[in-house]
């Protein structure tokens, strides 16, 4: 007899634990979820002016926790990171303040922005 139920089988292997990093799993997307929508939310030019308005009651708007809303303040992306943010819609967040990737690159491995381009473009010889 053939069983038609389908079952959802938990991995028993757990994720790799990769030193100095934070996955974005199922756990960190749940955790991250106000944050991330508030990130997203800076696709527009007018939520952007809100934001920048009263930073704030536009953190509050979106139910940020106080690890987020702290990390927003200090402006560290790693600080993001580990309160839920994912990388893709963070980078909506520093643009805002005109940073781009090289940026959050440099903080993420702790060297100026300088060091971080020339390792890319010795990386890329």
């Amino acid at each position: 007899m053939v069983n038609n139920r389908r079952e959802t089988v938990a991995s028993t292997n757990p994720m790799p634990k990769i030193p100095g990093t934070t996955p974005f799993d199922g756990e960190q997307a749940q955790k991250g979820y106000a944050l991330n929508k508030m990130c997203f939310s800076f696709n527009s030019a007018e939520n952007r002016a809100e934001f920048q308005n009263d930073e704030e009651a536009y953190m509050r708007k979106y139910g940020l926790n106080e690890q987020q809303a702290a990390a927003i303040r200090a402006r560290n992306v790693l600080q993001l990171i580990a309160a839920g943010g994912n990388a893709y819609y963070l980078a909506k967040f520093a643009g805002i303040f005109g940073l781009d990737m090289q940026d959050i690159g440099a903080q993420q491995t702790g060297m100026s922005k300088e060091q971080f381009r020339a390792k890319l473009v010795a990386a890329g010889k």
